[in-house]
């Protein structure tokens, strides 16, 4: 309903009530274009006036806002219904996939890599701290040594070893021998006809019976050798070989064909990692723990005070205020906002109390 149609729906309400408020028609024409003319020229000035504040208004509304405690607007439970339908609820869009995988692309092959070495990227003293920390867990190495050389797997990989070296060397030194290893061969091959063994069964047999004394002989010798100072030692020599080199030097290790990518596999690898993790009740209880953790460290700190703790203060808010003015003032002269604007003020004119004052000012 028009402001026109209203105005003339309660001058015919008013006239059925009160005979001697009978307002003629060329009368009450003159107030309803009066009053569409005041609404014109107040919406044109509501929107020059915004053009002209709005850097301004800005900033008093963020000085007004930084000042407000968070746990005023929000509370743990609504962080914890922001993460979980927001982020953990849905799965990562087809289109930001491709984005990740675009952008590591981009990065990973970009020719700067040509020219930059390792070691602007990790510094000398982060890789010796590292050396230091690990080479400085005897026990969980010690642990890992023993798992590793007390397995099955392993006694078997040693017995298979140690074999195959005593017979290449045996073979190898009776063929240099001449007629001494000839002679060494008929000597090896009365003794499995006098046993009705074979000598290689017996050597296996023999390794096989030993093999623990051996591990723990393995093990010990792993273990010495391996010692605090060699790991640190190791550490920072493989990493003196390899600083040098240019960073470009990780793509050896990666294959960039029409029907194999690296890239492309390890982006659905982390992606297939969180849909499996993403609505598990394992991570939505660590969410949740952390978020309550945040939440109670924070909920009585302002808003400018959560903001500076991602350097946000009033000169960042100005330099992106700054940028987006632009589409500020470009919504100020949209014809959305001008009909809404004029919308109001036809509500606030058409106001029955307001009537009666423009009628008598008019």
């Amino acid at each position: 309903m028009t402001l026109k149609t209203m105005t003339q729906k309660t001058s015919i309400n008013d006239s059925s009530n009160h005979s001697t408020a009978h307002v003629p028609s060329t009368q009450a024409a003159a107030p309803i274009a009066s009053i569409e003319r005041l609404i014109e020229a107040q919406v044109a000035f509501i929107q020059q006036w915004l053009q002209q504040q709005a850097e301004p208004l800005v900033m008093q509304m963020w000085q007004w806002l930084g000042a407000q405690p968070m746990s005023r607007y929000i509370n743990s439970e609504d962080l914890q219904r922001l993460i979980n339908d927001g982020l953990l609820s849905q799965p990562m869009s087809a289109a930001i996939r491709t984005d990740i995988r675009d952008i590591l692309r981009t990065v990973i092959y970009h020719p700067v890599n040509d020219n930059v070495p390792l070691s602007e990227l990790i510094d000398d003293t982060q890789v010796e701290t590292l050396a230091s920390y690990v080479g400085s867990h005897e026990q969980q190495r010690n642990i890992l040594i023993h798992t590793l050389v007390g397995n099955e797997t392993f006694a078997d990989l040693l017995t298979q070893t140690l074999y195959h070296a005593i017979n290449d060397f045996m073979e190898g030194t009776l063929d240099k021998a001449g007629g001494v290893g000839k002679l060494m061969k008929m000597g090896r091959s009365s003794f499995e006809k006098a046993t009705n063994r074979n000598l290689d069964e017996k050597l296996q047999s023999y390794l096989h019976r030993n093999i623990k004394d051996l591990a723990r002989r393995a093990e010990a010798n792993a273990q010495e050798h391996l010692s605090n100072e060699e790991v640190t030692r190791l550490l920072t020599t493989g990493w003196t070989r390899i600083k040098d080199q240019p960073v470009s030097h990780i793509q050896t290790y990666l294959r960039e064909d029409a029907d194999h990518s690296s890239i492309d596999h390890l982006e659905a690898s982390a992606q297939q990692s969180f849909n499996r993790l993403r609505l598990s009740p394992y991570l939505r209880s660590l969410v949740a723990a952390s978020v309550e953790t945040w939440y109670t460290n924070h909920q009585s700190d302002t808003i400018a005070t959560l903001a500076a703790g991602l350097n946000i203060d009033e000169q960042a808010l100005a330099q992106l205020s700054t940028a987006l003015l632009p589409i500020a003032y470009d919504a100020i002269e949209s014809e959305e906002l001008r009909a809404h604007i004029e919308e109001m003020l036809q509500a606030f004119y058409a106001q029955p109390q307001l009537k009666d004052i423009l009628t008598f000012s008019l």
